[in-house]
């Protein structure tokens, strides 16, 4: 998040779009994505990560774990962001509206007109409490956790948390090891349509320029330079001090998340709220494409650290 917000300062891109240059930089595509590369890696014929049955199933259960804790953060912290873009937004359209038509419905009002209702727009300010506002927060922190997403996500912990029903499920004698095989053939179709879905967003990019190069450039060196080398520093530090265990593809998992591109659910929050989907369109094309070399080359740094 800082990163981004270093990049506001910097480039001072217009209101509407600093939550959407924010969201790019802090939040990565931890869904798909681990969940297409860890299986890859473990399926390798020399894997570094040892059996192939283990890892995978181990890969597989780390990367869930992953896009789990992604959809809280993505449909909490991420939609707020881009809910403000758009706040900010209308607010800009209907300051620009309303100095049209006050233009316009009074010609000969002069300057000390437009004044009279500011007293008390700060009395009414003044009487929101900070009781009230927190009420108000919760409550949107509880409807933005009533997202398919998180529900989906709390259910699942609520299962893998809880022994009994976590064996009704999982597991070759599982009573209901009916609904684990429909979701695992459901979730093998919905990855590569979710990728398709991408493709189909990126295409909007190579039709518009709503963004300036610079703007590119400055997301593009956040998320695959300098967090790679955060996240390299972050897990090194939390393995010397103990509070990770020495496994190598859990270790590997974490700082791949360091290197991912946008999540893909920018997008669809940008066309909920209509506001930035052009530029939306414009950061998701660059961001992939780089994503091709950087993933690769970060990949193999990873392994060579790790293996």
């Amino acid at each position: 998040m800082s990163n981004g917000v270093n990049h506001l300062l910097i480039l001072k891109p217009p209101p509407y779009l600093e939550g959407l240059i924010v969201a790019t930089c802090s939040s990565g595509n931890m869904g798909n994505l681990p969940i297409i590369l860890v299986p890859a890696i473990c399926d390798e014929d020399k894997s570094p990560f040892g059996n192939r049955s283990v890892c995978r199933t181990v890969g597989l259960s780390y990367a869930s774990f992953s896009m789990a804790l992604g959809g809280f953060y993505i449909w909490t912290y991420t939609f707020r962001l881009i809910k403000g873009s758009a706040m900010k937004f209308k607010d800009i359209e209907e300051s620009e509206q309303k100095a049209i038509r006050s233009s316009n419905s009074d010609l000969e009002a002069d300057h000390k007109s437009h004044l009279l209702g500011a007293p008390e727009e700060t009395l009414v300010k003044q009487e929101t409490g900070f009781w009230r506002k927190g009420v108000d927060f919760l409550h949107e922190i509880l409807e933005e956790l009533r997202a398919p997403p998180s529900v989906g996500a709390i259910i699942g912990f609520i299962f893998g948390a809880v022994t009994w029903l976590r064996n009704l499920i999982i597991g070759d004698d599982a009573p209901l090891r009916i609904v684990q095989t429909t979701a695992k053939l459901l979730g093998d179709g919905t990855i590569p349509c979710m990728t398709i879905i991408l493709g189909g967003n990126l295409i909007q990019g190579l039709r518009s320029s709503a963004v300036k190069p610079v703007v590119v450039l400055g997301i593009v060196c956040v998320r695959y330079i300098l967090l790679p080398i955060i996240g390299i520093g972050i897990v090194k530090s939390a393995e010397s001090f103990g509070f990770l265990p020495a496994d190598p593809l859990f270790q590997y998992v974490l700082m791949l998340q360091f290197t991912l591109p946008p999540a893909m659910n920018i997008g669809t929050m940008t066309q909920l709220y209509n506001v930035g989907q052009d530029e939306c369109s414009v950061l998701m094309l660059w961001t992939y494409l780089v994503a091709i070399l950087a993933l690769t080359v970060w990949s193999t740094i990873f392994l060579h650290l790790l293996v």
